[in-house]
Parts: structure tokens; C-alpha cells; sequence
């Protein structure tokens, strides 16, 4: 017989008293379910409720509305299920590198910068890319090279990979351009840190106001400033000095795109890759926690 009631659950904690109504409908008695209601789960058993003798039997006793006695087994809070965070990695100047080492040479296509993957910054971006992963993060590393035929247009066509993706709906929490720095051999900049007994390369966030070269559209800089300053506030509670200070040029880096871009310069020419190899995951937990505030 298939029974229907008006369900009343009274729940009572130490602070609210709580009363849901619903249309409930069951197959048969002593049943248990669940159903969801106000943010959460409620498995209730129902049975028929024991009415008083009637001397007047129902005229249809099998099709009317019996009442049902309804006993709260558990309540659960619905649990909430957290979107995974996108982001996106590219390189637009894809084949910059690191100070030669006897033991891994590389071929260079001119001073400091090299073709081979496995030597340029496409090796950083894969070790943050994997090093991100590991933390929950769904991580896109685009490996085009952005310098051939000239390097002076390179940010013309990482914009055109950035535009191909929007338009196919792509969005990301977070787009960062990974670059190495150049600073000259008369340089006083410290160029690592010393972590556990291990030479770190420091890194360096950097930011464009877009305000030169005549573009139409900027950057929101303030936006990219509050993520770059996270970012480097975190890093350096890891190691102080990790992180130099920010950087904000008057060019535009393509940062225009969407109000969560950042150019990461990874160590300097200087470096050896290996130095900025082992500060990887430290930057990667600094744009976690910058993701998770």
C-alpha cells in the first residue's frame, strides 16, 4: 500500500530549535532514508504511528493518508565540495637559461639562452607544474616557444596563446608567466639563499602598470600587485630574502588578460638551474597559500 504524510522533523540543538516540513513518500513501513534539507542530510526511519481503537472502520481503509511516526537517526552537515583551482603556465621567453655547468652543458642559441627544454625555463615550469599538482591544483603548462622568429615580438604571440584561450572559454585563478632575470657581472644582488645547507635561487615578482606603449587596455596592476605581494610575503616566511622585492614596470606583460597575472622571475643568468630546481617547491607553497587565502 503505498502511503503518503506530512512530514514534521523537530530538531533541537543546544542553541536552535528547528522545524522542517515536507511531502514524504514511502513504500513501506520501518523504512530508512535520507533526504536533504537547509545545508543538511537528515536519515530518518519512518513506521506507521499506532492510532486509537476506532469503532467506525474507514470506508476505503486502503487508499487514505496514514500518519507516520518519523525518528531522526542522524543528521549530517552536506558536505561541501571545494572547486580545484586552474592555473596556467607559460613561458614567453621560452628559452632563457641558466649559468653553464661542467657536468650539463648545454648547446646554446646565444649567450644564456638555449633551445633545449631541459635546460630553460620549460624545466622550471615543469618542476612547479608537477610541485602545484601535488597540492590539489589543476595546473595547464603551455610549452610553446614564444621567441622564434624574433624575440622582440615574443609577448605579441603569447598573447595571441592567451586570447585563443580565452575565446574557448578558458579562465584561470591564476596566470603566471615564468621567466629568469638578467642582472649584470658587476651586480651586488645576492643571488641565493642558504636553506637546510642547500643554495636556493631567489625569485622575484614582477608587475606592469601597462602606462607605456600606447595600449588601450591595462592591466588592473593593483589586482596583480595584492597576488604579487602575496606571493612574496609567503615566500619569504619560508626563508627571509627567498623573495626580492617587487618589481613594477611601466610595460604591459600581457597582464591586461584578466586581474590575476603575474611575471615570476626564476633566479638569474647567473643561477645554476639546479639552484632554482630546489626553490621550486618553495614557491610552490607560496602561491598555494596566496590561492587558499
Amino acid at each position: 500500500m503505498r502511503q503518503r504524510a506530512l512530514l514534521c522533523v523537530i530538531l533541537q540543538s543546544t542553541l536552535t530549535l528547528c522545524v522542517l516540513a515536507a511531502q514524504w513518500t514511502l513504500c513501506q513501513p520501518g523504512s530508512i532514508a535520507a533526504f536533504a534539507e537547509d545545508s543538511y542530510i537528515f536519515t530518518v526511519e519512518v513506521n506507521p504511528d499506532t492510532p486509537a481503537p476506532s469503532e467506525t472502520p474507514s470506508p476505503d481503509a486502503g487508499s487514505i493518508d496514514t500518519m507516520l511516526r518519523v525518528e531522526v537517526l542522524l543528521a549530517s552537515p552536506i558536505p561541501t565540495q571545494e572547486v580545484e583551482k586552474r592555473i596556467l603556465i607559460y613561458h614567453t621567453h621560452t628559452w632563457e637559461a641558466y649559468a653553464q655547468v661542467e657536468d650539463t652543458p648545454y648547446q646554446e642559441t646565444e649567450t644564456w639562452r638555449t633551445k633545449d627544454d631541459a635546460h630553460n625555463v620549460i624545466a622550471v615550469g615543469r618542476a612547479l607544474a608537477a610541485s602545484l599538482e601535488s597540492l590539489g591544483f589543476d595546473v595547464v603548462h603551455d610549452t610553446t616557444a614564444f621567441e622564434p622568429p624574433d624575440l622582440d615580438d615574443a609577448y605579441a604571440r603569447s598573447l595571441d596563446m592567451l586570447e585563443e584561450r580565452a575565446a574557448r572559454g578558458e579562465a584561470y585563478d591564476l596566470y603566471i608567466d615564468l621567466h629568469r632575470d638578467a642582472i649584470a657581472s658587476s651586480s651586488t644582488i645576492r643571488k641565493t639563499v642558504n636553506i637546510g645547507g642547500t643554495d636556493v635561487a631567489r625569485f622575484m615578482v614582477l608587475v606592469g602598470k601597462g602606462t607605456t606603449g600606447g595600449y588601450a587596455e591595462k592591466p588592473d596592476w593593483e589586482a596583480n600587485y595584492v597576488i604579487a605581494e602575496a606571493i612574496t610575503d609567503h615566500l619569504n616566511s619560508q626563508c627571509e630574502g627567498l623573495a626580492r622585492d617587487i618589481k613594477v614596470k611601466t610595460g604591459r606583460f600581457n597582464q591586461h588578460i584578466a586581474p590575476c597575472c603575474v611575471l615570476i622571475e626564476c633566479g638569474m643568468n647567473t643561477n645554476t638551474l639546479q639552484e632554482v630546481l630546489s626553490g621550486v617547491p618553495y614557491l610552490a607553497q607560496a602561491i598555494a597559500d596566496t590561492l587558499m587565502e
